[in-house]
């Protein structure tokens, strides 16, 4: 019986140093190209795929696409920076649909912060977009920041905090149940203390819609 299958084999192509998103600072990386082959009794003997180069980070063993090497520290933080701002003001989102539909305070709440803490103004298409597609994806809270919190700073993760609140107490009826667990878990994901919690929600007057 002939066994016939196919495999991926990865080979480095070029080694130095870059400076990797995830770590934060230089780092000595890999350039590897991965390719499937075709196998004749487990062994490789013809290639029946284009080559996928991707860079790993010999630290963090992050993969990036190839054009990471040709952006320098600068470019990445100002890349990153806007990612957050994006992830920040998605998160708030999600915590308006926490409770079900999301209200006109919450809206005006929205377009306030992303403006005034986030400097990345939206507009209310933009924001029902945002909707929807959280709707229809059914993306909770918990599991996106947890997903992209990550890879924030302590500012960055108390900065989204406060965006959170805000939203959650926009409206004036109390805070449910649901809503004030899903603060706590904020708190916990966000790796924050208790004293760290409760500075940055009595720093949210600064931010609050005159």
């Amino acid at each position: 019986m002939i066994l016939i299958g196919t495999m991926n084999l990865t080979r480095t192509r070029q080694t130095g140093d870059f400076y990797c998103p995830t770590c934060g600072v230089t780092q000595s990386y890999r350039l590897r190209a991965r390719r499937p082959f075709l196998t004749l009794y487990f062994i490789p003997t013809v290639p029946i795929g284009q080559a996928e180069l991707f860079v790993h980070c010999d630290h963090c063993k992050s993969n990036w696409d190839p054009g990471v090497l040709n952006m320098d520290q600068v470019t990445h933080q100002r890349v990153q920076a806007e990612q957050y701002k994006d992830e920040a003001i998605r998160s708030a989102v999600l915590i308006a649909l926490q409770d079900g539909d999301i209200t006109e305070p919450q809206v005006q709440a929205l377009l306030h912060l992303a403006d005034m803490m986030f400097d990345r103004p939206i507009e209310r298409e933009e924001l029902g977009r945002l909707c929807s597609i959280a709707r229809q994806a059914g993306i909770r809270p918990h599991n996106y920041v947890l997903t992209i919190s990550k890879r924030w700073t302590m500012t960055q993760r108390l900065l989204a905090l406060q965006a959170m609140f805000l939203v959650a107490t926009a409206s004036e009826e109390d805070l449910s149940d649901e809503m004030v667990k899903t603060l706590i878990s904020m708190r916990d994901l966000l790796q924050l203390t208790e004293n760290e919690f409760q500075i940055a929600i009595e720093d949210t007057l600064q931010y609050r819609v005159a």
